[in-house]
C-alpha cells in the first residue's frame, strides 16, 4: 500500500458576500483526488473574514437562508454606533471575523475510490462575509492510499 501526501494552493473565484457552493471548483482544481483509493481531502481557508462548510448542495434557498441567519446573529454596525472596537476596514470587518470563527476555516472530506465521499445532499460551501469581492486562497492537503 503506497500512501501519498500532497499539498496544493487554490484560488477561489471572486464571489460576493453570501454562501456559495464550490464543490465543482474544488474537484476540478484537484485532479489528484482521482488517484486516491482511500484517503482524506483537507481544505484550509487562509483568511479570517470568510469560512468553509459542508452543507446542502441542491437548494439555493438554503445558502440564502444561511447568509440571512448569520447576518441576523451577528449584526453589522451600519449606523456607526460603536458596537465593535475593531472596524479598521469598515462596518462589515468585525462581523466577518465573528462569523468566520463561528463557522470555521477548514473542512475535511473523505476520498473513496477517486471521488469525494460526500453524502447525497452535501457540498462544500465557501461563505464570504465581506461586502467587497475578494480573491480567497485555500491550501488543500490530499492524503491517502494510491489506487
Amino acid at each position: 500500500m503506497a500512501t501519498t501526501y500532497t499539498q496544493h494552493h487554490l484560488t477561489l473565484p471572486s464571489l460576493g458576500r453570501g454562501s456559495h457552493l464550490v464543490t465543482d471548483h474544488i474537484v476540478s482544481s484537484l485532479p489528484q483526488i482521482s488517484g486516491i483509493k482511500c484517503g482524506l481531502l483537507h481544505l484550509f481557508l487562509q483568511h479570517t473574514s470568510c469560512a468553509l462548510s459542508m452543507n446542502e448542495n441542491w437548494d439555493d434557498d438554503v445558502r440564502a437562508d444561511m447568509s440571512d441567519a448569520l447576518d441576523g446573529i451577528v449584526k453589522e454596525d451600519k449606523a456607526g454606533k460603536g458596537i465593535y472596537r475593531h472596524d479598521a476596514e469598515g462596518s462589515d470587518d468585525m462581523p466577518a471575523h465573528i462569523k468566520s470563527s463561528l463557522i470555521g476555516a477548514s473542512v475535511s472530506v473523505p476520498i473513496s475510490n477517486g471521488k469525494l465521499a460526500t453524502g447525497t445532499w452535501q457540498g462544500i460551501w465557501f461563505l464570504e462575509f465581506r461586502n467587497m469581492k475578494q480573491r480567497r486562497k485555500v491550501l488543500a492537503t490530499i492524503q491517502g492510499e494510491k489506487m
